[in-house]
């Protein structure tokens, strides 16, 4: 697997926000291989923290085993999505057995979404109400579809986004890991160009910020990438808080391609 350092610009950030006490958010960058996982634990008395963290650290590490053993051999696309959703399944099940055997963890849970960039494409896999968004050319775009009551109402027409942003209802996911055990993660993939931004957040930054201030702030501080998320956080704190918010800013600067062509490697050498 070809090393993806050079390739990708990462920053990542996190807060609590301005209410509560603690964050249940989680954040892996492995920015060699080229990969993001966010998670938005819930759960009392810690336990989102705790379900938030195994999911996280599980997938990174799973997903480096896998790499590890394919070291001559670049994985496909569809390769990718089956790694991504078998590995969701199993942190699922480990969260799901945690919060079984101890009463304490009884109940807890988190979305996920993990972004994995490979061969000038990125693979996404969701569950919950975590996002990623791409900034193209000056437009933003939700590469993935809440896993939430408030979407499928917007999905059946009974209420308008404009409404959706006034719900009482933001935090009602159907879809989770560790609450169920069972879950299905959704698993896409998608082509990259050079110059694309990348947000992985969690809806503590969405639910306070509309999609058009989030794509005003990443348009005009694309270049500074460190700025950006910390104009991100700070404008959803300055909006209430309500929540821990946390945010995975990913730059493409460059193409990757699995395995570069004989006349590229050609040409470096005899530079």
């Amino acid at each position: 697997m070809p090393d993806l350092s050079s390739a990708l610009e990462i920053v990542s950030l996190t807060h609590p926000g301005m209410v509560r006490s603690h964050n249940e958010d989680s954040i892996a960058i492995e920015k060699e291989i080229g990969l993001a996982v966010l998670a938005d634990g819930m759960g009392g008395y810690n336990a989102g923290e705790v379900a938030s963290g195994i999911a996280v650290a599980m997938i990174c590490s799973e997903v480096k085993k896998a790499l590890a053993k394919n070291k001559t051999e670049a994985l496909n696309g569809s390769a990718v999505e089956t790694l991504i959703a078998e590995q969701s399944a199993r942190a699922n099940e480990a969260i799901y057995e945690a919060a079984q055997s101890q009463p304490r963890y009884s109940g807890m849970g988190t979305t996920l979404v993990v972004a994995f960039w490979h061969d000038n494409q990125i693979t996404v896999g969701h569950i919950g109400d975590s996002r990623l968004y791409r900034l193209r050319a000056e437009t933003l775009e939700p590469l993935t579809r809440d896993h939430s009551l408030l979407q499928e109402q917007i999905d059946s027409g009974m209420i308008t986004k404009e409404q959706a942003r006034y719900s009482q209802n933001k935090n009602l996911v159907t879809r989770a890991v560790g609450i169920d055990p069972e879950v299905e993660a959704e698993v896409h993939t998608y082509p990259v160009q050079t110059g694309d931004l990348y947000l992985l957040c969690s809806d503590g930054l969405n639910d306070m910020l509309p999609d058009e201030d989030i794509q005003l702030t990443l348009s005009s501080l694309q270049s500074n990438l460190p700025l950006a998320a910390e104009q991100l956080v700070q404008q959803a704190n300055d909006n209430g808080g309500r929540d821990n918010v946390s945010v995975v800013l990913v730059r493409v600067t460059k193409d990757f391609p699995a395995h570069a062509s004989w006349a590229n490697r050609l040409k470096a050498w005899i530079r």
